[in-house]
Order: structure tokens, then sequence, then C-alpha cells
């Protein structure tokens, strides 16, 4: 095989990773990031944004992503896509971290922004350090942000729960955070299914993170029902 091609196996790989709940998966992290940023920039004002969830986010993303020092962009179709969203969910973190911190500060709830991210972080390393794929460090830290991941939506929960009521586009904004996650846990369905491969440790990771999103998702129907804005029981 020479360099920079790909043999028939990575060919294979290659498709089953590209698979339609992987694709509707990203299209709605894409879709959440863009909600967020245009209800900051539309709004001029980051109320109901917990900026501890957009920090546990940037740490998620600045730990899995570590790959980018070392692989190659443009190997293959599928590292090239993986390399653009990468770059684009770890700039869009810094920018909405900076939107909130700088532009919009006057605006952020730091009264009810309260939840103690230290409590989600330990776990999720102790969690990294006994669940790993391989004994590496990079493994190591890849694990860690997926365990964080399905856990750094509660200071977002948390904040929401605490103010009561919930601005419709705040609420489609972590509809479709939990949506992303919901088609991928699909993905890792599919390619069990069709690699033989269980990916038990992002499986399991996923089926938490989702369980965390499906109160909030049961109350933003039921708004859209019966047409009445979007409260969270305290």
């Amino acid at each position: 095989v020479r360099s920079g091609s790909l043999s028939s196996p990575e060919k294979g790989a290659e498709f089953f990773a590209m698979n339609v709940f992987r694709i509707l998966g990203d299209l709605f992290h894409v879709a959440a990031i863009l909600i967020l940023l245009r209800k900051m920039t539309m709004t001029k004002s980051c109320a109901g944004i917990s900026l501890r969830t957009q920090i546990l986010y940037l740490l998620v993303f600045s730990c899995r992503y570590l790959d980018l020092f070392w692989l190659n962009p443009v190997h293959s179709p599928l590292r090239f896509y993986n390399t653009i969203m990468k770059l684009a969910f770890i700039g869009t973190s810094v920018y909405t971290i900076f939107l909130m911190l700088k532009k919009y500060k006057h605006t952020y709830d730091e009264v009810n922004d309260t939840f103690r991210i230290e409590f989600l972080i330990g776990p999720a390393a102790l969690c990294a350090i006994v669940f790993h794929l391989k004994v590496t460090p990079f493994e190591i830290v890849w694990a860690f942000s997926i365990f964080l991941e399905s856990l750094a939506i509660m200071p977002q929960l948390f904040l929401l729960q605490k103010t009561g009521e919930v601005e419709n586009i705040t609420a489609h904004y972590v509809v479709a955070l939990g949506s992303y996650r919901a088609w991928y846990l699909l993905n890792w369905i599919w390619r069990y299914m069709y690699e033989g491969k269980p990916k038990i440790l992002v499986s399991v990771a996923g089926l938490v993170q989702t369980a965390l999103y499906s109160d909030f998702f049961y109350h933003y129907f039921m708004s859209r029902k019966t047409g009445k804005k979007l409260k969270l029981p305290p």
C-alpha cells in the first residue's frame, strides 16, 4: 500500500464509521453550537447559559482531540472531516467562553451558576484510570473526556432548574445537544451490529448522558404540545 492511500480494511472501517446516525449526531451537535451562538449574539446576553458547562466542554474537547498534534489530517477523507470538526468544536468552545467572560459578562448569571464541577471532574478522572481501552496516557485522557462529557450538561440543567423558566432558544440548544448524543448512541449500536466490536465504554457513557437529558426532553415536548412556556420543576 502506498503512503497516504487506504487499504481495503481501512476503507471498510471508514464506511461503517460514517453512517447516517453518526452524520445526524454531528449535524445536531453543530446545530446546538449555532443555536447557542445565535442566542447570545442576537440577544446580546448569555443569561440562562452555564459558563461551567461550557468550560467542561472545552476540557472535554481539549483532552479528546490531542491527536490533532500528530495525525495527518489529509490521510483520508474521514480524517480530514474529523480534523475540521475537532478544530470547530474547540474553536467555538473558546469563543463561547470568551463571549461569556468578556463581551456579555454583565448578563452572566453567576449567582445561580454554582454547580461544583470538581465533583464531576474527579469521578470522571477516577473512572478513566480504572476503565480505559489501553494503558497509555492518551487512551486514559481520551476515556476521561468520554466520562466527563456524559456529565458536562449537569451544571446547565442545574442552572435552568434553579431559575425555573427557560427561554425557547435556550431550550432548543439543550435539546439539540441531547439529540446529538442520542444519535451517537445509535451510531455505536449500529457499528456493533455490523462490525461485531462492542463499544462498551462509549455506549455506557452515552446511556448515562441520554438519561440525564430525559427529564428535560419530557418537559420540553410537553411545553411544545400545550403551547406553554417551558418551566422546570424545582
